[in-house]
């Protein structure tokens, strides 16, 4: 990670975990922490299912899991893997002969929950047919589906058995030499899952997968995912992420990028900084916020963009981002570019006008990246 030594209340220091890959994504290490999230479409729907990887893809998802609960599912995923843009993980509950399948169908990672996947001669074809076709493993732990042993052990779902279920079976992997594996232990008490992940960042230095499972719908989901993941992240847990929302798989990645960037640990697309609103705002602040969060979803580049307003705290916060719009009085108000004022706007003009200099503002910053990374390559030859 980059320190900030201006700023250093702004550091995370990650903690250490090797290195693995989900098909061409690397995760765990130095590598970006990634964003995933899971298809709910009728896997042998090939069709649905394809769309919906792609508008994941879109909105910039890292890694996509598909469930393969049948013969049939498991059939359907070689065409799904030969068409997504991203590595597919084959989420396999009960039945380790969907593991076996889904590797030879190409699945970049195999998902297997300890709970339900059955005895250790089971975990160890699903090891052979992940060494024979390339694939890494999921180790992945639930509270809700722990083994009988542990539950019998432990009375209750607790920090203690979830981690003792997911040390048993890394033992199993690393006993028949398999490394490439990473592990969650997922709960939907963000108290319970928050004491696991701990726990287990200090037993193991394999990649570590985070997710409040079960979250919960839009809004109720986001908050338990944020309090959850957010903490987690800001102790350095965590390699990769995802956000368990009873909603579209979309929202699962917005999500999940808005807490990365509210971090700092990720950055993709236009970061939004705006007001509440009140009596003192000179313009409908939450209607033009939301019609420039549609028009800038196309946005990659990462930049800043503050919508305040009134001149409170306008100026202030205008003054840390790349654009900047602050409300003022009869109808207009105040652009500021790279921090500074610029040029006075009328209200009717805003939305076309921000999203103009936005777009000409992450231009500029590609076009100067393009130039740095043609300067390093020139200069490593």
């Amino acid at each position: 990670m980059t320190l900030n030594h201006v700023r250093p209340w702004r550091n995370i220091y990650r903690r250490k975990s090797r290195q693995i890959h989900v098909g061409n994504v690397p995760v765990g290490g130095e590598a970006p922490i990634t964003v995933q999230t899971m298809t709910n479409t009728d896997t042998t729907d090939v069709k649905a299912t394809i769309g919906q990887i792609q508008r994941a893809t879109d909105a910039g998802v890292d890694i996509v899991r598909v469930s393969t609960p049948d013969a049939a599912s498991t059939a359907a995923l070689k065409e799904i893997v030969r068409e997504s843009p991203v590595p597919i993980v084959a989420d396999i509950h009960f039945h380790y002969k969907r593991a076996i399948e889904a590797a030879e169908a190409g699945a970049a990672c195999l998902r297997i929950n300890p709970g339900n996947i059955g005895n250790e001669e089971r975990v160890k074809e699903v090891i052979k047919a992940a060494k024979d076709h390339g694939c890494s493993i999921r180790i992945g732990v639930n509270a809700g589906s722990l083994e009988k042993h542990l539950l019998d052990k432990y009375a209750e779902p607790c920090p203690e058995a979830m981690v003792e279920s997911g040390l048993d079976h890394i033992k199993i992997l690393e006993d028949n030499d398999f490394h490439e594996f990473k592990i969650s232990c997922k709960a939907s008490d963000v108290f319970l899952a928050a004491a696991a992940y701990q726990i287990l960042a200090d037993a193991t230095d394999a990649p570590i997968h985070l997710g409040i499972t079960e979250a919960g719908g839009l809004v109720s989901g986001t908050i338990k995912s944020s309090i959850g993941l957010g903490n987690l992240l800001w102790m350095g847990i965590g390699d990769t992420i995802r956000v368990s929302l009873s909603a579209d798989p979309v929202e699962e990645v917005k999500v999940g990028y808005e807490i990365l960037k509210a971090l700092g640990l990720r950055h993709r697309g236009v970061n939004i900084i705006s007001c509440p609103s009140c009596a003192r705002q000179g313009f409908d602040v939450i209607k033009t916020v939301e019609a420039l969060e549609k028009r800038l979803e196309h946005i990659q580049t990462p930049m800043s963009l503050s919508i305040i307003g009134c001149v409170v705290n306008g100026p202030g916060e205008a003054l840390m981002t790349d654009v900047g719009f602050t409300g003022g009085g009869a109808g207009s108000g105040m652009v500021y570019l790279a921090g500074k004022q610029s040029h006075k706007l009328s209200n009717e003009e805003m939305v076309e006008h921000i999203v103009e200099q936005v777009e000409k503002k992450a231009a500029a910053i590609d076009a100067a990246e393009s130039v740095e990374s043609a300067e390093a390559v020139e200069a490593a030859e």
